[in-house]
């Protein structure tokens, strides 16, 4: 029972974080503050701006604290006449914009003050989409009817009012968030908290009022629970931050449908200290620790990767950068050579260098290259191309055509020609490829926009799992790389969704890997990444509903570690943290080259 109790309190916490509603607005609190006052918080677009005033020899005053006005910061000059200027030149379009005045001196005179300025700016009161909510000390609710219809009122309770009248002079109710919580937001608030400040919201919508919480802490948690809550004004000191959290949060909360079902090793070969035959190389371009984690969380907690015992992490800086491109990457793995961003199988000086493909070719291993890239990509030419930079991909394409591989599978390059004058014999049927007795097969990675995500996610497993079937049946040991490259793409465009889907696929291939691994018992799988990208980060998410919230830094690729994995025989040589480039030695080292 005492298990029963605390599941159903971790699943409610869990849940209470997801659901954001759709019409919340962000108020821009204290907004006098501000270091350009209005215009920030315009420029944000936020829809609620908050301005204490003070009546103080006939001026209303702009200031939290009296001592600290300035005759030249006042209502008018610092939020009236900004707003009619915006109103005259067409940049308030129709969005609604609510002016909230905080009242700190007496509420009638002040109010009266108030009043009179307004009436001189008609563009603003006469305007629909423009509100005058009056806050702080103000008159008693029963009073609120003597205004002017321009005039209304933030009222500070949850007492219900039966007055029509009244109820129409109200514009929004607002509370202390401190009455109710003392979350600061940061973790999360407790499901006895979250549940009493849920009453009062609903309590407080009974009135048919947009409802607002002050002093409340002012964090993207604070934010998003906020408006998961149905808060319908979130109070911010950070306005431009909080709409642009806000306004992007559908595209970074991500609920996964697409699984990888979990494949446990047998481990009966791991670690074992003998020479392997095969090496498998799998290489997940982009997908860094985040990217892993995201997929993992996504996937009920675990993949078939993270089954793996054998871990660890890679600097990935290239010879000239602190951030690698994937061609550096790629051809440090591939030959065991830290060199220039943008170089294909070539030194810092330009100059050839022998990768593995060729390496174990010439000691009698077959070799392969699958890609969800284009054939000329960085990452899959790396293994078979030598040029300066990766934009010689016409040069690329001519390598191509001149490579000892037996086995290659991407996406097609108009770049490349003259493919069967290379000798392979191109399939279009990926199950074909792994019984074929062909001596080079090659195969065009056709992605169709219109197939279904099922289709989608299992095309890098279907042509690995092929892939690895047709090097085999030849009796020799071999040499495949493998690339998941579309974790990457999403990367640069900060698509989580796109990434998990992705990463989701990389691990179906990773299965195939390692069920043969165990079938063979006699084959090295390593699984990494060229480096990360999008600088992602995973700050909530809901267990529960297979959620991840994400959140990007750049647009680009970071210089942070990369895991890398290994299983099978010597799998324990690829535990520590090291540079990229060792992969490659430690490749030879196990094969006893």
């Amino acid at each position: 029972m005492k298990y029963k109790i605390l599941l159903s309190i971790y699943v409610f916490v869990l849940g209470m974080y997801t659901g954001i509603a759709q019409d919340y607005k962000v108020h821009s609190h204290n907004d006098y503050m501000q270091n350009i006052p209005f215009w920030k918080a315009f420029a944000a677009e936020v829809e609620s701006i908050e301005v204490d005033v003070f009546l103080q020899d006939g001026k209303l005053l702009v200031a939290h604290e009296l001592n600290e006005a300035d005759e030249n910061r006042t209502l008018q000059q610092l939020y009236l006449e900004p707003l009619k200027r915006t109103l005259e030149i067409g940049q308030f379009d129709a969005k609604s914009l609510q002016l909230l005045i905080d009242v700190k001196s007496d509420a009638y005179t002040t109010l009266d003050a108030i009043v009179v300025s307004l009436k001189e700016y008609p563009m603003i009161i006469d305007n629909q989409n423009i509100s005058i909510v009056i806050s702080g000390n103000r008159p008693n609710p029963s009073e609120y009817v003597n205004y002017p219809q321009f005039i209304l009122f933030d009222y500070q309770s949850l007492v219900p009012i039966t007055d029509e009248h009244i109820l129409e002079k109200i514009g929004m109710v607002s509370l202390s968030f401190t009455n109710f919580s003392e979350w600061n937001g940061k973790g999360r608030m407790t499901a006895k908290d979250y549940k009493k400040v849920t009453e009062v919201i609903a309590k407080a919508h009974e009135l048919k009022k947009p409802f607002r919480f002050w002093a409340t802490p002012d964090s993207k948690s604070a934010w998003k629970v906020f408006a998961a809550m149905g808060v319908d004004f979130i109070n911010t000191d950070m306005p431009y931050e909080c709409v642009s959290y806000l306004n992007t949060i559908e595209e970074r909360v991500v609920q996964n449908t697409v699984f990888s079902k979990v494949y446990h090793p047998t481990f009966e070969s791991d670690k074992k200290k003998r020479k392997p035959k095969n090496v498998i190389l799998l290489i997940g371009d982009g997908n860094g620790l985040a990217q892993i984690s995201s997929a993992t969380l996504a996937n009920n907690g675990e993949l078939s990767l993270t089954q793996l015992k054998s871990v660890g992490f890679l600097k990935t800086q290239s010879a000239d950068d602190f951030t690698t491109d994937s061609a550096g990457a790629g051809t440090a793995l591939s030959t065991g050579e830290i060199t220039n961003n943008r170089a294909i199988g070539t030194d810092v000086n330009g100059e050839t260098i022998p990768n593995l493909a060729e390496i174990l070719t010439e000691k009698g291993f077959n070799a392969g290259v699958i890609s969800t890239d284009e054939i000329t990509g960085a990452t899959p030419s790396s293994f078979y191309a030598h040029r300066a930079d990766r934009g010689m991909v016409a040069g690329i394409a001519a390598d191509f055509n001149k490579n000892q591989l037996k086995l290659f599978i991407a996406k097609k390059s108009t770049e490349v020609e003259g493919i069967e004058d290379a000798g392979f014999t191109m399939m279009t049927d990926i199950d074909a490829i792994g019984k074929s007795s062909d001596d080079k097969v090659g195969s065009w990675l056709i992605y169709d926009e219109g197939e279904s995500l099922a289709v989608h996610v299992e095309k890098l497993a279907s042509v690995t799992k092929n892939g690895i079937a047709f090097l085999n049946k030849k009796k020799k040991p071999f040499f495949l790389m493998a690339e998941g490259a579309r974790i990457d793409s999403y990367g640069h465009t900060n698509n989580i969704s796109g990434i998990i889907t992705e990463s989701i696929s990389f691990d179906k291939a990773i299965t195939e890997a390692l069920k043969f691994a165990d079938a063979d018992k006699n084959t090295l799988v390593i699984v990494t990444a060229d480096h990360e990208t999008g600088g992602l980060t995973l700050p909530q998410g809901n267990l529960a509903k297979h959620e991840i919230e994400a959140d990007f830094t750049t647009g680009d690729h970071t210089g942070i570690m990369v895991p890398i994995f290994a299983y099978g025989p010597m799998s324990h040589e690829f535990q520590g943290v090291y540079e990229n480039n060792k992969v490659f030695h430690k490749i030879m080292k196990v094969l006893g080259l």
